[in-house]
């Protein structure tokens, strides 16, 4: 019968893995400039006119690769804090990560006028990211980092994260305050093949890592007792699974900007699909973030042309109420 669970789970991912390249194909044909799914595929394999390769592949493509990196990296790390702290309402918010993130990006940004390379800036996301996540842990430790403290310092980390950004936001050059805005609204416009490499070996690590460790998260949300009784280190783990989430939320952030609520959606569904064991949790959820973004995006960018509006104002939009289900849900 686990048998037969796990082989339609993995039919499951495999069957979204390819709904996903299928939107990533319409993805990029779709725009201003409309081009067909056969040239699309045309100029894929080198076969297209000089034109529609400046579109697809210098332009579409690269922003579309970015969407799926930030979608996979915020889903697999709202995945490993509600594993970890065992709350379906936690994402990586919970623990001030991408608040934290977003404020260290932000003064980067203000403290080099706008003018250091973009190398740096996910490095500076991450150090903040890691910073606040740091805070919030130390303060939660009291002979063990409980899960409910977390969440509890968390918000309180979460928002003082906020209150910094919009102070080194208005501290800096007046011509950069509303590309910081639009940057904390969350945004892959402008994003090229340079942002997608640095992104991409942060993303590609800390998943595989990840889900080579599903069997501990396993253990560890059924509760630390448990977990202690069959042997796992648990605050070992707790911090290394930890670290793992602060990483991927960090780096999407620095390339990206706050794009909330996936994090939280994405498991959600993923969990609804494939069930509760995060061998297959984990690649849905990287999976089906990477189509939340995606989507995102290509709203953005297509529904109110010629403006370019932000993907995280639609993520937003669908997962403000997606957050209030969840909680009364909770609550019933």
């Amino acid at each position: 019968m686990s048998g037969n669970r796990e082989a339609m789970a993995t039919m499951k991912v495999a069957l979204l893995a390819v709904l996903l390249l299928a939107a990533v194909i319409l993805s990029i044909g779709t725009g201003s400039v409309h081009v067909p799914l056969w040239e699309v595929g045309k100029t894929l394999i080198g076969k297209g006119t000089a034109q529609h390769e400046l579109i697809l592949l210098q332009l579409r493509l690269p922003r579309a690769a970015a969407s799926l990196l930030v979608g996979a990296a915020m889903a697999v790390s709202g995945a490993l804090l509600q594993a970890l702290v065992r709350n379906p309402l936690a994402s990586p918010d919970l623990l001030g990560t991408t608040s934290g993130a977003a404020a260290a990006a932000i003064a980067f940004i203000a403290a080099t006028n706008g003018e250091a390379s973009i190398a740096w800036l996910p490095l500076a996301a991450l150090a903040g990211g890691c910073a606040a996540s740091a805070l919030t842990y130390l303060l939660a430790w009291k002979k063990g980092s409980s899960p409910l403290r977390m969440v509890m310092i968390g918000v309180s980390v979460s928002s003082a994260m906020g209150a910094l950004s919009i102070y080194f936001t208005l501290a800096g050059p007046l011509y950069l305050v509303s590309q910081a805005l639009g940057w904390m609204a969350g945004t892959v416009y402008g994003t090229s093949w340079k942002h997608v490499a640095y992104l991409a070996p942060w993303v590609l690590v800390g998943t595989l890592v990840a889900m080579a460790q599903a069997r501990s998260l396993n253990v560890l949300e059924l509760g630390d007792p448990l977990a202690t009784g069959v042997g796992v280190k648990v605050e070992r783990k707790r911090f290394l699974f930890i670290a793992w989430s602060v990483a991927l939320a960090s780096s999407a952030v620095g390339i990206a900007g706050g794009i909330s609520f996936v994090g939280l959606m994405a498991p959600h569904m993923a969990r609804t699909l494939v069930g509760s064991n995060n061998r297959f949790v984990l690649p849905a959820s990287a999976i089906l973030g990477a189509f939340l973004v995606l989507l995102a995006d290509l709203a953005g960018r297509t529904l109110f042309m010629p403006l370019d509006i932000p993907a995280g104002l639609f993520t937003a939009l669908l997962g403000a109420p997606f957050f209030m289900y969840l909680l009364l849900k909770s609550k019933a």
